[in-house]
């Protein structure tokens, strides 16, 4: 697959269906979808967006798990010219309707389970003009399959690569989520870069079997599948990630390589059916979202029997940028705490807070040129201005680059906690303790768990004159104000939060008091 005349979705579909119609682009819920059947029905979908009457650049939003119909729409979008809004169905009402609030969605498609939250928001949503149900096995051809009825599946123009295709929502240190635009070239610039220069520390072949542990919903998720997409091999889909499942599928379907988190990849090897047997089809895995234990390599390294590659990205990448390769996971190796060497076509440095670039081992921002990076933050002018400053991306984390340009992560300077490869920020969560009357002060932080990577805890500074919230109170006072996997596990009350001279919350500090033990009350509590 080497024509690279046209980089779109679009004319790399067609491209598939021509040489490459029998080879199964899906594998979803037991059932195999070809790519010469992908080709047709994203082919009618994409027709029947049209005939909906949405133009250039209209937003589609979906809220649902995975399935074969939510990566036909994903498709579709990049050949019709609109634009994928993933929605996470695990977030609250009022995160949904900020999401399909600010895309400007004009197309909303569901899956039945989650009809309740559409109908709480769709009323409100000015720019929407349908809501369409995806069709559920009982229910054959009553929602989605005869919205689409009677579109044609002839091939599309394929558009531009610069033509967004994907809007990401992420949220910043605002705590308020933005849309990060995806144009067609994400999904091609790393691939050829690495061929161009022969290398494979990571890399999709069209004979592979893939499956990504990260949801389509997610930026890498969906990344993934576009990068599988592109070179034809054939994609294994979860619902939603669940060890078990993962275990059966990498066993039942032959699965050669694996996208996760650390965390996903220990709740494999501790699931009872993990074995060589059960692994004995992979050649790679490739982790990332959170650095890895050093005995989970280890152990991955011995129990999976395969390859390992770390990669260090970000939604606004648009694809990866450093790689620590499969013969640098080497046990007792100082390597081991970095995230590797920047990989062909990107470049890395080091900043300080006046722009000067930093010499190795001063830690600083990191800063990132990538040709796959994304377009710019939906509606957000200024936002995008910070982060893209002429062909650099600045980005929210801290580090250095040694003697050797190894990058090594230290502190998150958006301080982003990560729970099993799902980025959690700390403001928005913040945001919602403070509505309890009995909170005068909050800060969100992330501690090391080595089962979910992170895991969320809140330091609380109780309200004078209220009664006193108790860590159970506020469990159940955030529910339905924020997604339950955002909701603190634990909780610390203090008489007042550690600052610096300016004011600025200290949370290091808390991270590092609470690193290794549970939360525990160290305010004065009156009688």
């Amino acid at each position: 697959m080497s024509d690279t005349t046209n980089q779109t979705i679009t004319a790399r579909s067609a491209l598939h269906a021509r040489q490459r119609p029998d080879v199964v682009a899906l594998v979803a819920e037991g059932r195999e979808v070809t790519y010469a059947e992908l080709h047709r029905e994203s082919n009618r979908t994409a027709h029947a967006l049209l005939r909906a009457g949405l133009g250039r650049g209209a937003r589609v939003a979906y809220i649902g798990k995975e399935s074969e119909h939510y990566y036909e729409l994903a498709v579709a979008c990049a050949k019709s010219g609109t634009v994928l809004v993933p929605v996470n169905w695990r977030l609250a009402k009022g995160e949904v309707d900020h999401v399909l609030r600010d895309s400007q969605a004009e197309i909303l498609f569901f899956e039945r389970e989650f009809l309740r939250v559409v109908q709480r928001v769709r009323d409100d949503l000015p720019t929407l003009r349908t809501a369409i149900g995806m069709d559920t096995a009982e229910e054959r051809a009553a929602g989605f399959l005869a919205w689409k009825s009677g579109a044609p599946d002839t091939d599309l123009e394929p558009g531009d690569t610069e033509e967004p295709i994907a809007q990401m929502y992420t949220s910043g240190t605002t705590g308020l989520p933005k849309g990060v635009v995806l144009p067609h070239r994400s999904f091609f610039t790393f691939i050829d870069n690495m061929r161009r220069h022969g290398v494979d520390w990571i890399d999709w072949r069209p004979e592979d079997r893939s499956l990504t542990c990260f949801p389509g919903l997610h930026a890498g998720g969906y990344a993934w599948f576009m990068h599988c997409f592109n070179v034809g091999a054939t994609s294994v889909v979860m619902r939603m990630f669940v060890a078990e499942e993962a275990v059966r599928l990498i066993r039942d379907e032959a699965v050669t390589t694996v996208w996760a988190a650390p965390a996903m990849l220990q709740m494999m090897l501790d699931e009872p059916a993990a074995s060589p047997e059960a692994f004995r089809s992979l050649r790679k895995i490739v982790y990332g979202g959170s650095p890895i234990d050093y005995e989970l390599m280890v152990r991955c390294v011995k129990e999976f029997g395969c390859e390992l590659s770390q990669a260090y990205a970000s939604a606004e990448t648009g694809s990866f940028v450093t790689c620590l390769r499969p013969d640098e996971h080497v046990p007792g190796s100082p390597l081991m705490a970095s995230a590797g060497r920047v990989c062909p076509g990107n470049e890395v440095k080091i900043v300080d807070d006046e722009g000067n670039t930093l010499p190795p081992g001063r830690i600083g921002r990191i800063c990132l040129r990538s040709p796959a990076r994304f377009t710019e933050y939906w509606r957000q002018p200024e936002a995008s201005r910070k982060m893209i400053r002429g062909d650099w991306l600045y980005m929210s984390d801290a580090g250095y680059l040694d003697e050797n340009g190894y990058l090594f992560l230290r502190d998150r300077i958006n301080d982003t906690i990560i729970v099993a490869g799902q980025n959690i920020y700390p403001v928005e969560i913040e945001n919602a303790i403070r509505e309890h009357p009995g909170v005068a002060d909050v800060a969100v932080f992330g501690v090391s768990d080595p089962r979910w990577g992170e895991v969320v805890r809140a330091a609380v500074v109780r309200r004078p004159g209220h009664e006193e919230p108790t860590e159970r109170q506020l469990m159940v006072f955030l529910r339905g104000r924020i997604a339950d996997y955002k909701i603190p596990n634990g909780y610390v009350f203090l008489d007042s939060l550690p600052r610096n001279p300016t004011g600025k919350v200290l949370r290091r500090v808390l991270r590092e008091e609470y690193a290794s033990s549970p939360p525990r009350t160290t305010a004065n509590r009156q009688p």
